[in-house]
Parts: C-alpha cells; structure tokens; sequence
C-alpha cells in the first residue's frame, strides 16, 4: 500500500525511548514484508507483543483436492453453500494453487469469541452480503456490501456484523496486494488514468488500545495448520503506529471504468495484482460506441492463466442463466468467449448493470472437494448448439 497513513501516538523519531506517562516505556515493533525491504509500519504497545503463555491445539486445514489437473470449465453454485456460525470455520477453499486459495464464506456470527491471523498470506475479503467493522490491532474500518477488504499477512483482527446473512468471496494470495503499477507514478501516487485514487480508500480508524492482561486466544494460521496461541496480553494494545503496510478497504462502486469505441480488454478492468495474479472489478459502465461495435467480449484463448469470475450482482450479457454468487473457471489450455446467442443480443446496447470479481491465475487452479460439492455438472458443455 504505497501510502502513508498514521494512527494514535508515537515518537517523534523512531527506534527511540517513548516513555508511558506514568512510568516506563511503550515497545516498538516493526510490522514489514519482504523483510526490511518492502512497505511497513512501526506500531508502540502497552505491554511487549511477544508474550505467549500457552499452545493449545494444533489442527490441518489444508483444502481437500477433488481434481489436481484440470481442463474443465466449471460453475459453482456459490449461494448454495451452507451458512455456519463461527468465521473461521465458514471459510470454505474453492480453488487453490501455490500460490493462492480462492474461497466463499458465509459467516453467520461475528468473530468475538478469540483473534484471528493469517501468518501466510495478505487476504482479500470482499463484502457480497452483509455490514459491519473490521476490528485490528492497527484501527477499524467500516464495511459494507461492494467493499474489497485487503488485509496484510500477520494483522491481528476480529470481524463484527451487523447483518446475519452475510456472504464473503475472499482471496489469500502468499504474495502481497498491491493496486496496479501502471496506474502510479515512481512514487507510488496514482496517475490521473487511473480508475481510482488515494480518496477511495477506507483507512483504519478508531483505533483501539486495551491495557488488559489475561488469557486471550489467537487462531493463527501457517502452512496449512491453525495454530490456537494463548497470549498473555490484549492483542489491541496499540497506541499509536505509522507506516505503510496497514488493512484498508476500497468500494467495488468507486471503480470507475475505462471504455472506448471498441471492446476493451480484461486488463482495463485490473483494480489489484500480485507477482502470481491478478484481480479486476467489472462495474455498471457504457458499451462500446463504434458504429459496429460488438459489445460481448470476443472469444480468446486462456493460454497464460486459468480465468475465475465471481458473479456480484446485475445483468451478465456474456453469460446464460448465471445468477449472484455464481463463480465460473475457465482453465488455461482452452479457448472461451461469449455464451451462444450473447454476441448477437449484445449489439445495439448501450450500456450494462454487471457486477462482477475476476481473478486470474498465471498458475492452474485445482478444484476442491468443497467446491465440486456446489458444481451445477454442465457449464462446461454450455457453449454448444
């Protein structure tokens, strides 16, 4: 997140003594990526963040492999997944490889009962169903339907909803997120081209301090496993922080979509990459203008990356009888386009309401368990006539 943003109290210079006015001093921690190299921030705490009491449990949550090699295109009937109460448990991986899990949840109570982190990988969380606040150790920030969450490895963090049906399409990526670079200057300022800006970015807030000292469980994931860490002081003890690596969000409805005479490509739509993906908003926006144009996308070979698309809302043109929370896998090896007839009826139409995620791998994705457990069992044969 090449931007600075700040929160509560901290010394004027760093690495530095930041005495409590009562009485001894507040500790330091670097929260960075890519080692001392990449973006961080430096957060001061009540009491030191390396005090663990106890392990408790230890358990796999490494996804289960349905197809490990694919060539299939397929749909998932994402709505049809089961609610269930606890955060962590709803999180169901559709589509994985080495590096990424591509998943649904569909949480139906807040995550208050212990803390939350993700020691592998950044997460991107967006919000389909649902409102609330996500709750870290960096400051809050509100959520609600349309809202990509971007949350970087190691954050500590609860989630509240306000709502009980709520629907989340998310992404742990073991690269970082970062907004496109061609969208942004040397300096990381994005460019007057770009489809948003500083200004849409939801920064953390409210930030929370708790002078607790207790037993305080924190779920931490890593190489597959949860990890339940007993700490001896209130993960939220910040008092202040500084830097560059820090949650924020951005609304799908802030994108602002690029259009010309002709069809544009995929690539106009990039909100987010990562060394090994990429992630693009399809927002309400007007067709193309040429006299001739064909508003449907053209046919064309997934010869680099495996293409998902997560179906948010509105009227899809490219596609026959997708509904919301629809998800399709379009593997790499084999060409796809529009669905029979959607090329023809596209023609003359001025604009289109579709609300859609796309994520695409430049590895293949394998299937889970999980995921064939919601496949409609045609989509691959639907553009034949």
């Amino acid at each position: 997140m090449p931007l600075y943003h700040k929160l509560g109290d901290f010394p004027q210079k760093r690495h530095t003594q930041f005495e409590k006015p009562n009485g001894g001093f507040y500790y330091e921690q670097l929260f960075g990526t890519e080692g001392f190299h990449g973006h961080s921030s430096l957060s001061y705490h009540v009491h030191r963040p390396t005090q663990v009491k106890e392990i408790l449990n230890s358990y796999s949550v490494e996804p289960k492999i349905a197809i490990g090699k694919n060539i299939k295109s397929l749909l998932f009937k994402g709505f049809e997944l089961k609610p269930e109460n606890d955060f962590l448990d709803s999180r169901k991986p559709m589509l994985v490889n080495k590096d990424c899990i591509i998943g649904l949840a569909a949480p139906k109570e807040s995550l208050r009962n212990y803390f939350y982190k993700n020691a592998d990988a950044d997460e991107m969380l967006f919000i389909h169903k649902g409102k609330g606040k996500l709750r870290t150790m960096l400051g809050n920030i509100p959520f609600e339907y349309g809202d990509y969450l971007i949350i970087p490895r190691g954050i500590i963090y609860q989630i509240e909803f306000e709502t009980e049906e709520n629907r989340l399409f998310y992404v742990e990526s073991y690269s970082p997120f970062y907004t496109p670079k061609r969208y942004k200057n040397q300096s990381g300022q994005h460019l007057e081209h770009s489809p948003f800006c500083e200004r849409d970015f939801i920064l953390p807030n409210e930030l929370e301090t708790h002078d607790e000292k207790g037993d305080f469980l924190i779920k931490i994931k890593k190489e597959g496993m949860i990890h339940e860490v007993v700490y001896a002081t209130h993960p939220f003890d910040v008092v202040g922080w500084d830097g560059y690596n820090f949650p924020y969000g951005f609304s799908i409805h802030n994108f602002e979509p690029i259009t010309g005479r002709v069809h544009q490509p995929p690539p106009v739509h990039q909100t987010f990459e990562t060394a090994t993906f990429v992630v693009c908003s399809f927002c309400p926006r007007l067709y193309d203008y040429h006299p001739k144009a064909i508003p449907a996308p053209y046919n064309h070979s997934n010869i680099d990356s495996d293409e998902v698309l997560y179906y948010v809302d509105g009227d899809f043109m490219s596609r026959n009888n997708i509904e919301q929370g629809h998800i399709t896998l379009h593997p790499k090896g084999i060409p796809h386009g529009p669905a029979p007839g959607a090329m023809e009826r596209s023609i003359g139409h001025k604009e289109t309401h579709e609300l859609a995620v796309m994520v695409d791998t430049f590895r293949p994705l394998m299937v889970t368990e999980e995921a064939m457990g919601l496949d409609d069992g045609q989509y691959y044969k639907s553009w034949t006539e």
